[in-house]
């Protein structure tokens, strides 16, 4: 007997749209006007941190709230979805498409639902999905597996069944402990930690390799064997 896995859940931000640099520029004016100096280290540490609005609240010495950032820098973002800045990666919009002939298709982020219905909806996409989960929707967010196990719930797929598609350590350590098979597609040039790439089912360099590898992550798979049955 085998087991077919039958959802696909994907990560956002540098998963399906190239939004990391928009984001690390939206925060940036955010904190240069309460006299904060963006860093490298900036951008790094909110890559896939689903508390990035607390991290840059930190960043202002305490004169702003976390729901202020998320408010103010979200609406730069919906305003460039609108502009048609925020583009899909290459390869994106196919993977998706690929992933629901499959079956059914969701998205767990840490970004903010306005944000996300909007970036979905100028990559056509928004009606592939049948499970959005967004940073709000959960009390523990990346790398805990709450935004993961609630997609499978969304979904109606149980987490063993689902296929998640990250490029975050965080999102991969997440979706890993939710029970998920994981193929990572790490950022352009972003190295996974080795104790984190070993956690992933198969890596690909973009969504175009990903493509891919995609149906054969998707195929039936052996069922576990059950121990003292029959030879």
């Amino acid at each position: 007997m085998r087991a077919e896995r039958r959802a696909t859940v994907f990560d956002l931000d540098d998963t399906l749209i190239d939004s990391g640099a928009a984001w690390g520029r939206v925060c940036a004016a955010f904190t240069a006007r309460h006299g904060h100096r963006w860093r490298a280290e900036d951008d790094v540490a909110i890559h896939g941190n689903g508390e990035w609005a607390s991290y840059v609240a930190g960043l202002c010495r305490g004169s702003v709230s976390g729901a202020e950032v998320v408010e103010v820098c979200t609406g730069a973002m919906v305003d460039d979805c609108a502009a048609g800045r925020v583009r899909a990666l290459p390869g994106a919009v196919e993977l998706v498409r690929e992933a629901a002939r499959h079956g059914r298709v969701g998205v767990a982020t840490a970004s903010p639902r306005r944000f996300v219905l909007a970036a979905l909806q100028g990559l056509g996409l928004a009606g592939e999905m049948s499970a959005v989960v967004c940073g709000e929707d959960v009390v523990r967010v990346k790398p805990a597996p709450d935004p993961y196990l609630r997609a499978a719930a969304e979904l109606g797929v149980p987490p063993e069944r689902c296929l998640a598609v990250e490029d975050s350590p965080a999102g991969i350590l997440s979706a890993a402990a939710a029970g998920m098979a994981v193929l990572a597609v790490p950022r352009a040039g972003a190295e996974l930690p080795a104790d984190v790439a070993a956690l992933s089912a198969a890596q690909a360099l973009t969504a175009v390799d990903a493509v891919r590898l995609l149906p054969g992550l998707l195929a039936p798979r052996p069922a576990p064997l059950v121990s003292g049955g029959a030879p």
